[in-house]
């Protein structure tokens, strides 16, 4: 089995080019606890990159498939997130991370939205308990910040107990108002990234200050992108699935995905992919149609409580 190849960040931290979404199925309570089956499938067909978050719920079954697993810890690159109901409770929240993963450290530490939820206690940790407006979007907070925010996390980097730090979900204009405050440039901005949403221009920009790009649902959402005729016929060319195209046109420029799957062979496939040439990457390249598949706007045109002008989008 060949190894994942890795990528260096701006720190010098090392990281898997490809990694194992941990995120439940189903996206609730009581897809948490069965995850652990999967994962460790994962990390028996060579995964040793995890993709986490506290919201997740899968922090604890994460860190028992890596105990289980009988590989060392430090073979491993463990990824989790600050809920954005704890902007405020930065060091709290990522000490109840680690105790949830079993874990003296992490290896990247990401604020996982911009923006900020109110905390509820006995709430904020369970799941789906967010506070709605009258107009059913979700509430948000001025503050703190995610600058305030970020400079807590800063504080986390320089203590050791997470190798890299970074942010999810942010935009070109989110970044730019981050490194207005930040001492510490992102190592990783993770964000949707697939055919149909390219995200060139914030690639650009990613480029330009050293930020690493990392893709989640880098297959799209649901069978939307793979059904797509291009992509199937590129497929048949290949002798290959048409995930394990998308998957190759997405590490092209050494971003970092994220896929996901409970299957285990198709997550041995999601680590053997084709090598693509020119015409078939021009072909995919022109899928882009600046659709979000996995955060969609609701009816009042807001994500997790936010417009599309101020996420950046």
């Amino acid at each position: 089995m060949s190894p994942i190849p890795q990528v260096e960040l701006n720190n010098g931290t090392k990281i898997p080019l490809i990694g194992a979404g941990a995120a439940p199925s189903p996206f609730a309570a009581e897809g948490c606890d069965p995850a652990k089956k999967w994962i460790l499938t994962a990390i028996q067909a060579g995964y040793r990159h995890i993709d986490t978050a506290q919201v997740y719920g899968t922090e604890k079954v994460v860190g028992e498939a890596i105990r289980e697993s009988g590989i060392p810890r430090e073979e491993f690159f463990i990824t989790t997130k600050l809920p954005f109901t704890c902007q405020d409770r930065v060091a709290e929240s990522f000490d109840l991370s680690l105790k949830n993963l079993g874990l003296d450290y992490v290896d990247l530490y990401l604020m996982h939205q911009p923006m900020t939820i109110p905390y509820q206690q006995g709430k904020s940790d369970t799941w789906k308990a967010f506070p709605l407006g009258p107009d059913g979007s979700m509430v948000t907070l001025d503050s703190p910040t995610f600058n305030e925010s970020y400079a807590e996390i800063e504080k986390i980097y320089a203590s050791g107990k997470a190798k890299a730090i970074g942010v999810s979900n942010f935009s070109i204009k989110t970044l730019e108002e981050l490194l207005q405050t930040a001492t510490v440039v992102p190592a990783v901005n993770q964000v949707e990234r697939h055919p149909y949403l390219a995200q060139n221009d914030l690639i650009a920009y990613h480029k330009k200050k050293g930020i690493a790009t990392e893709a989640y649902s880098p297959g799209g959402n649901k069978n939307a992108i793979r059904e797509d005729p291009v992509i199937n016929e590129i497929a048949a060319k290949h002798g290959v699935s048409p995930t394990q195209v998308i998957l190759a046109w997405n590490i092209v420029g050494d971003i970092i995905i994220l896929p996901k799957s409970q299957n285990e062979q198709r997550q041995k496939d999601n680590i053997t992919l084709p090598a693509l040439d020119e015409e078939d990457l021009k072909r995919i390249d022109g899928l882009d149609r600046g659709e979000r598949l996995c955060n969609p706007l609701d009816k009042n045109g807001k994500i997790w409580g936010w417009t599309k002008e101020r996420m950046g989008w």
